[in-house]
């Protein structure tokens, strides 16, 4: 019996989407910080030239989203993108000596914790991420590398998790941030203050889904990390 067309459409859909989560789901299991993302491009880059002042980011799908525009944003600049969509503070620190110290930069902009609120790997606590930028800041500063930690962006609502009202929780784990940057001796990059409306959500230009910048979203952000690796660079 040959099955209407519209029935094996559907069922094709289905079977498309169970693969996809099946991959998904072994790719955590197997790799679970995607160290396997950027493996191959780390040894393509190699080190830095003499004289470079090499800057990663480091950060979550609004930094990955952020890479291709760099060239553009930020002309000429050695500034190495290391975002991987989806990821909460714990899988960066898993992946931070091979994503960020084995580059050798001369500085990180550290941007994180937006998903640990959303709770993409797990129920976290603000604390949790804390212990996690703490932590990648004593490694980056153990190996002679300058920190920028950045604020996380505005959120009011996450599309894919409603309800979890983080807006008020970003402004205290900010607050944390600012903190915790000026006794670590690290730069505090202040995104939120700007991109904010009056919900301390994401503004409404600034956004394509409340969370992630668009075009003129990056463009409010590009001269602000320029301005904080300016200074990350010029301390002592």
């Amino acid at each position: 019996m040959r099955l209407p067309r519209p029935l094996v459409a559907l069922l094709f859909v289905v079977l498309a989407a169970d693969f996809a989560r099946a991959q998904s789901n072994e790719t955590l299991r197997t790799d679970w910080a995607s160290l396997n993302r950027y493996r191959a491009a780390n040894d393509s880059l190699g080190l830095p030239q003499r004289g470079e002042r090499r800057v990663v980011f480091m950060g979550n799908s609004i930094t990955d989203s952020w890479a291709p525009l760099f060239a553009e944003q930020f002309p000429g600049k050695p500034y190495v993108g290391r975002g991987i969509s989806g990821q909460t503070t714990p899988q960066m620190l898993v992946r931070f000596r091979q994503d960020v110290v084995a580059l050798k930069p001369a500085v990180v902009v550290i941007l994180a914790g937006t998903n640990d609120i959303a709770g993409n790997t797990g129920p976290s606590t603000l604390e949790m991420i804390e212990d996690n930028l703490r932590s990648m800041t004593e490694i980056a500063k153990a190996n002679g590398i300058r920190v920028v930690l950045s604020s996380v962006l505005p959120v009011f609502d996450y599309p894919w998790k409603r309800g979890l009202e983080p807006a008020p929780k970003i402004v205290a784990l900010n607050k944390w941030i600012r903190a915790y940057a000026d006794s670590a001796g690290a730069v505090y990059l202040d995104y939120h203050t700007p991109m904010a409306d009056a919900r301390q959500g994401l503004r409404a230009e600034l956004t394509r889904d409340g969370v992630h910048p668009n075009a003129d979203g990056y463009r409010v952000m590009a001269p602000l990390a320029e301005a904080a690796i300016t200074r990350a660079l010029s301390r002592r």
